[in-house]
């Protein structure tokens, strides 16, 4: 997987945003304004993705390809070298996943309001 292909994916999720708030080196996803993914374009083709705590903690025991994400809460906060090897599929699961955490914590209201966020898997 490379930094394009994902970024492209990313925003064929629901709602999916992209803008650079922090540096011309960070692309960051949102979703209603809330972060769901932060891609590294340094070369080190690195995503920061949000997770539920348990299953980081499991994720991290079970791939080599996911670590505590470096400037972010490690308790919610994993990072995937998206080039070393770990498979397309999986790196795409996860990105769902972080999309799912970020939307689970969004008002109801604008769940409700928003049906087609709801229905990722």
């Amino acid at each position: 997987m490379n930094v394009e292909s994902l970024r492209s994916y990313c925003l064929t999720l629901p709602s999916a945003t992209e803008d650079m708030p922090f540096d011309d080196e960070h692309l960051v996803f949102r979703v209603f304004g809330k972060i769901f993914a932060c891609l590294s374009l340094t070369g080190d083709d690195i995503v920061a993705l949000k997770c539920d705590a348990d299953y980081a903690v499991e994720l991290r025991a079970s791939s080599p390809f996911v670590e505590p994400a470096f400037h972010w809460n490690k308790k919610y906060w994993n990072q995937i070298c998206i080039s070393g090897g770990a498979d397309t599929d999986f790196i795409l699961s996860l990105v769902r996943h972080s999309y799912s955490q970020v939307v689970a914590k969004l008002p109801a209201k604008m769940r409700n309001a928003h049906p087609e966020l709801t229905e990722i898997n």
